[in-house]
């Protein structure tokens, strides 16, 4: 076990394989927790790691969050699952282009097969595939729309 852990910057956090340390440093209230839990999520099992990443995920440093949302998509690479609470905790960050979880949402729903997501997540998926698909079409729509117009003012 490693003991030389650097809470301030963050060095060789991501070999962090020991829950209880991480336990242990968000009591002392360290600086580097989302940064651990991708270390968790890399070294642990998913039951190890996923109420810790819940908590990292609700942290009051932003970076930190956001870093603890890429441990929930790292740990649905590994394991092609997540957990109910981390499932959770993924829905309460938001779904959206602007949610700090979206690229641990995608990862889930990469590496996470369709049949085993919870029914929130399989909507999510299909809802954002037809918007994917739609966009375009009401792009190009808006700018034939624009050309139209551009060219009937030209003509008075």
């Amino acid at each position: 076990m490693t003991t030389d852990w650097n809470w301030e910057t963050g060095e060789r956090l991501l070999a962090l394989d020991d829950p209880a340390e991480w336990d242990a440093a968000f009591e002392r209230g360290e600086k580097s927790l989302g940064t651990a839990a991708i270390g968790l999520a890399f070294n642990c099992s998913l039951e190890e790691a996923s109420p810790r990443i819940v908590k990292a995920m609700q942290l009051e440093d932003v970076a930190q969050r956001v870093f603890a949302c890429t441990a929930a998509g790292t740990a649905a690479r590994l394991n092609g699952a997540l957990t109910p609470e981390l499932y959770a905790a993924l829905r309460a960050k938001g779904l959206g282009r602007r949610s700090i979880a979206l690229n641990a949402i995608g990862d889930t729903l990469t590496f996470v097969p369709f049949r085993n997501l919870p029914t929130w997540l399989k909507c999510w998926n299909v809802w954002s595939s037809v918007r994917n698909k739609l966009d375009p079409w009401r792009l190009t729509s808006a700018y034939a729309v624009g050309d139209v117009w551009r060219a009937m003012r030209g003509r008075r």
